[in-house]
């Protein structure tokens, strides 16, 4: 199955679909996007999402390129869908308690599926797209095969894994993030939790026969299929409130090796001088999305890109640039190059961030510095993602302002998550 008009994962090829795309990112956009037409006809989305998610292509570029072809008022439900990612992110930067409990309830949940009997068949029916909904086994398929979902289907499996199949959301989540290629420890944890009505508790998202069959042109009709009735979960505990973000490192100096992970693969535009790189290498923490299997086109998409950024970086810095079997050879990689320190992108919470926590301790070890640095786009947008989404809708033009990036009328957001 091939997910027509998808960019390879390099750099080039996400900034060749966003120029094509450029046209479709207004009133087109606007009208369409909540339709899939399926794998063959991806026309009119952007199919950039795991270049954004990896930084191959960076979020004011999606932005600035919308606004450089339409008016704001036309172009802003494309603007939105790029600021919902960055709300996900900020909101989990700021609770990163949410993350570890999930991980935890997978490792539970991971431990019952050895030993339930009915929960291991109904689970490897469902990822196996054995569930009789023809529907939901359909893009079972799609995703494991291919790494993506349309993003209206993705609110749909989520809601049919949940409230039909009634099995666990952790695990329906453990399922995407390791098969999407734009899987996101953000976007997709506190998606899930959307669907499920325990972001913004009692409000859940009903998957309805009706609404599939017209956005996908009546090539699916799960009529009687689906429980359209069922009450969102609850949880007992609250939200925890949110912790004020970590202050940002400073810029680096001197002698610096530079680190890319699958977290941000733009290094030619991070802040480094008046820093002098005299190496660069790259990571990746990819298998440890999850305790379960990673999917192939994930390892594929984070490996291509990776070697694309290293290669990228090599030209900008002059220097060679190398792939580092684990982060733990990050050690002696930067004792050889005799710097003052590790530079890094910032890697929000997720597998990455827990990594160079580990790494930072290590060099300090070896009185070696690790600088993690922040992008303009996550200091001016993660702030405000203390609440609910329409906290930070309500700041886009400011935020667009801030960056540089003109103002524009931002209009009510949909009803949407990026599972």
């Amino acid at each position: 199955m091939r997910q027509e008009g998808f960019p390879d994962p390099t750099r080039a090829a996400g900034l060749s679909r966003l120029a094509a795309f450029a046209p479709r990112m207004g009133r087109d956009y606007a009208a369409t996007r909540n339709h899939d037409f399926g794998p063959g006809d991806r026309s009119n989305i952007s199919l950039l999402s795991a270049h954004v998610r990896h930084r191959l292509v960076l979020e004011r570029e999606l932005v600035a390129t919308a606004l450089a072809h339409h008016a704001p008022s036309a172009c802003d439900r494309f603007v939105q869908e790029v600021f919902w990612r960055s709300y996900w992110k900020g909101w989990l930067e700021q609770r990163p308690s949410v993350w570890a409990a999930y991980r935890a309830r997978v490792g539970d949940w991971q431990g019952r599926l050895r030993g339930e009997g009915g929960l291991r068949r109904a689970y490897e029916d469902a990822v196996s797209g054995r569930t009789g909904i023809a529907c939901f086994d359909a893009w079972a398929g799609e995703l494991v095969e291919t790494g993506y979902l349309h993003n209206h289907t993705r609110m749909w499996f989520a809601s049919i894994w949940i409230f039909t199949l009634r099995l666990p959301w952790e695990l329906g989540a453990d399922f995407t993030y390791r098969h999407f290629l734009d899987g996101d420890p953000a976007s997709n944890t506190l998606s899930w939790r959307w669907v499920a009505g325990l972001h913004t508790r009692g409000k859940h998202y009903l998957a309805r026969a009706a609404n599939i069959r017209t956005y996908t042109q009546g090539r699916f009709d799960p009529a009687g299929a689906l429980d359209e009735r069922a009450p969102p979960l609850a949880e007992d505990t609250p939200h925890p409130s949110p912790t004020p973000l970590p202050p940002a490192d400073p810029p680096p100096s001197g002698r610096v090796a530079l680190l890319l992970t699958e977290e941000d693969l733009n290094p030619e535009t991070l802040p480094l001088a008046p820093a002098r790189v005299v190496a660069v290498a790259g990571v990746l923490a990819t298998e440890e999305r999850s305790p379960f299997p990673i999917g192939r086109p994930v390892r594929d998409f984070a490996e291509a890109a990776l070697l694309d950024g290293l290669a990228r970086a090599a030209d900008a810095f002059a220097v060679p640039a190398g792939r580092l079997a684990s982060f733990d050879a990050a050690v002696p990689w930067a004792k050889g190059a005799a710097v003052d320190a590790v530079v890094t992108a910032y890697a929000p919470v997720g597998p990455v961030a827990a990594r160079l926590d580990r790494l930072a301790t290590a060099l300090r070890g070896e009185g070696i510095g690790l600088l993690r640095l922040r992008r303009d786009w996550d200091e001016a947008i993660w702030p405000h993602a203390t609440r609910g989404y329409f906290q930070v809708k309500d700041r886009i033009p400011e935020v667009l302002a801030a960056l540089g990036l003109g103002q524009g009328r931002a209009a009510r957001p949909s009803r949407r998550a990026a599972v």
